[in-house]
């Protein structure tokens, strides 16, 4: 049985600019599913980052209602959006943004104490999820600008989960790295998801989309394509390649 675990109602987002409003979001319905990895695509300026934003609480819609685990997310404000996003919601974007003067594990524990005030349990947990992304003992005591830019967002995506947020969010997180980190980074969060983990997820690379069962399309702030896929498993990809392509070229991507 399926379970909506966020839905939108005519949300909407606009930017001004010199007296001159730009419509980012217009009158958009959504329901996004529990356990999905939900990929948005879409052109540059065709809303992808700002939709995310706003159904993860990052920012307010103009318009609309988001309802997320049982609130309307776009009616709290700001410091109960803080409270919110602290214990619904993990983040991971391009930049990484480890604190440079604590160590990994710090990094972590930091987040996690946020939530979880057992700090004996906390240290377990963490190190046992640093471990099953690729990230041993050995690097627990160093700093970020000790690791690779692949090493780092897999730390930051062990801190965007530790709390056990209800979706994790991610904007472009391997938009900075070479191949080979980008590859070990998507399937940290591919591993991360078929074991349950909700994920909300915008590129613009079809290599990273192709990890998502299901595929948004944006544009002109619209959804105008939604692509249904299995499971992402590796021996299908190419299958999995020739359906994402054909869904792209039709979208005009």
């Amino acid at each position: 049985m399926t379970r909506t675990i966020i839905r939108t109602e005519k949300l909407c987002k606009t930017f001004s600019s010199g007296g001159i409003q730009q419509h980012v979001l217009k009158n958009l319905d959504l329901s996004l599913v529990e356990g999905d990895f939900t990929v948005i695509m879409g052109s540059s300026g065709s809303g992808k980052s700002t939709l995310l934003y706003a159904i993860s609480g990052m920012d307010k819609p103009t318009l609309g209602e988001i309802h997320f685990a049982g609130k309307n997310v776009a009616a709290l404000n700001n410091d109960q959006l803080a409270i919110f996003r602290r214990n619904h919601c993990g983040f991971v974007f391009q930049q990484i943004y480890l604190l440079d003067n604590m160590s990994v594990l710090d990094n972590v524990l930091a987040s996690g104490l946020l939530v979880n005030k057992n700090k004996k349990e906390l240290v377990k947990t963490t190190k046992e999820r640093l471990k099953q992304v690729g990230i041993d003992e050995n690097s627990w005591s160093k700093f970020p600008t000790q690791l690779s830019g692949g090493e780092a967002q897999r730390v930051g995506i062990v801190r965007a989960i530790i709390n056990n947020p209800k979706v994790l969010f991610a904007d472009e997180p391997t938009g900075a790295l070479n191949s080979s980190s980008s590859d070990r980074v998507l399937d940290v969060l591919t591993n991360v998801n078929q074991n349950g983990q909700s994920v909300v997820l915008v590129t613009h690379d079809m290599k990273t989309a192709l990890r998502g069962n299901r595929i948004l399309y944006l544009r002109d702030g619209v959804i105008c394509g939604d692509l249904q896929l299995d499971a992402y498993r590796e021996k299908e990809n190419l299958t999995r390649y020739e359906k994402l392509k054909h869904f792209l070229a039709e979208m005009g991507w």
